[in-house]
């Protein structure tokens, strides 16, 4: 399917978003406390999203009645349309944003969740959340998800090619926990339990070679790791759908344990360093960087060494599809200007450009850089909490392209 029918059939079913971008009402019968307004524009046009142009939210009048949004924030997106990913999709996102006390003085947070199905057989469920309680004093972090995943791999290292595929398809169950105390303002200190367990798994072997990485690795039927993790911390975003300033710093270490039911004693530890500035107090441009870098030690499952889209929210390495590159070590960098396209905010967009770069089986040094780089549009599903859909087109080396879809921002 060419480029252009495919953002189409994604572009065909924004008018029924509109029904679910909601703010719940303040129900106390008191006027609320001011909101947050570190995302609000600087001018003073009226901000506009989806639901101002689709206006048949039943609701709509009611909300419109009150002076200030409530304090909980519903975005929810059906979607039907095609990515690089997941191929042909039916899926349903959606995020819960809220604050946890009425005096709104801690930083937004987001519970979301995901239902999709594709015409690559992936069955996804899953939710992640990020909650801070009153004046930010603890951070609350999970991710939970089930997946019936088959997907494309194509070995260790970045001069892997698409000849090299090797078809690997499993089931995955993860719970990832972990709680941060404040430890100054901006700063917090944490631990927590993370379990990767995936099992019923099968191989298709290379394209090109009988011996796939996976089987010289250690090719297995199920693999477990299981261990705790410390989480040293520093955030001051208002924001995380959707940051217009500050900073995000974060450095987790993490030790599986065969007492907790790990298959091996393994560890890994991961820098993620995000940075937003705002170009002007007149608009809501931003210009924001993103890094990443993980190391492991240790014989750590093939499936769980560091890949492509293996973050959080899997949006890492647009241009190139989920998994396409993996080793035991990782860097990675990107770039990506936000701007406005229409005043009232309804309408934005991006470009952006990344690199990554995955240590070399038995080697394990970096040698070679993917560079992508794309572009996408911003459609403001709700205002309140500055939530986007964001549909970006990237463009990697060795013909990947495609589309990727998102709830929020990618970073």
């Amino acid at each position: 399917m060419k480029p252009p029918k495919q953002l189409l059939t994604i572009i065909a079913i924004l008018p029924f978003f509109a029904g679910f971008s909601q703010s719940a009402l303040n129900t106390s019968g008191q006027e609320a406390a001011p909101a947050n307004t570190e995302y609000l524009p600087a001018d003073s046009v009226t901000q506009k999203d989806i639901t101002d142009i689709f206006p048949w939210n039943p609701d709509r009048k009611a909300f419109d009645k009150r002076k200030l949004p409530g304090n909980t924030y519903y975005s929810l997106v059906p979607y039907a349309g095609y990515t690089l990913s997941t191929g042909f999709a039916i899926d349903i996102s959606s995020n819960v944003s809220f604050y946890t006390n009425p005096f709104r003085n801690e930083n937004l947070s987001v519970i979301a969740t995901d239902i999709g199905y594709d015409s690559k057989s992936q069955k996804v469920f899953l939710t992640r959340s990020e909650i801070w309680t009153a004046e930010n004093n603890y951070k609350i972090v999970s991710d939970a998800r089930w997946e019936k995943y088959p997907v494309n791999t194509y070995g260790l290292g970045t001069f892997t090619t698409f000849a090299q595929n090797n078809n690997l398809d499993f089931n995955y169950l993860r719970v990832y926990e972990t709680v941060l105390k404040k430890i100054a303002p901006g700063y917090y200190a944490g631990i927590g339990y993370n379990l990767d367990y995936h099992y019923n798994i099968s191989a298709g072997g290379n394209l090109d070679n009988p011996v796939s990485d996976f089987m010289k690795y250690g090719q297995t039927a199920r693999s477990a790791s299981s261990g705790v993790n410390f989480n040293f911390l520093f955030d001051n975003r208002k924001n995380p759908l959707n940051p217009l300033s500050g900073a995000y710093a974060s450095v987790i270490y993490r030790q599986n344990l065969t007492f907790l039911g790990s298959d091996a004693n393994w560890r890994s530890l991961q820098f993620d360093l995000r940075k937003y500035i705002k170009l002007s107090p007149q608009s809501n441009n931003v210009l924001a960087f993103w890094s990443m870098v993980t190391f492991t030690s240790g014989n750590a499952p093939y499936l769980d060494l560091p890949a492509t889209g293996g973050d959080m929210y899997n949006n890492s390495g647009r241009g190139y599809a989920i998994g396409r590159y993996r080793g035991t070590n990782m860097l990675y960098l990107e770039a990506e200007y936000r701007f406005g396209i229409t005043r009232n905010g309804l309408l934005g967009g991006v470009v952006f450009a990344n690199g990554e770069s995955f240590s070399e089986y038995h080697s394990n040094a970096f040698e070679m850089i993917a560079p992508a780089a794309g572009t996408g549009i911003r459609i403001k599903l709700n205002k309140h909490s500055n939530t986007n859909i964001g549909i970006d087109y990237g463009v990697g080396i060795m013909g990947s392209r495609g589309f990727f879809v998102n709830l929020g921002e990618v970073f």
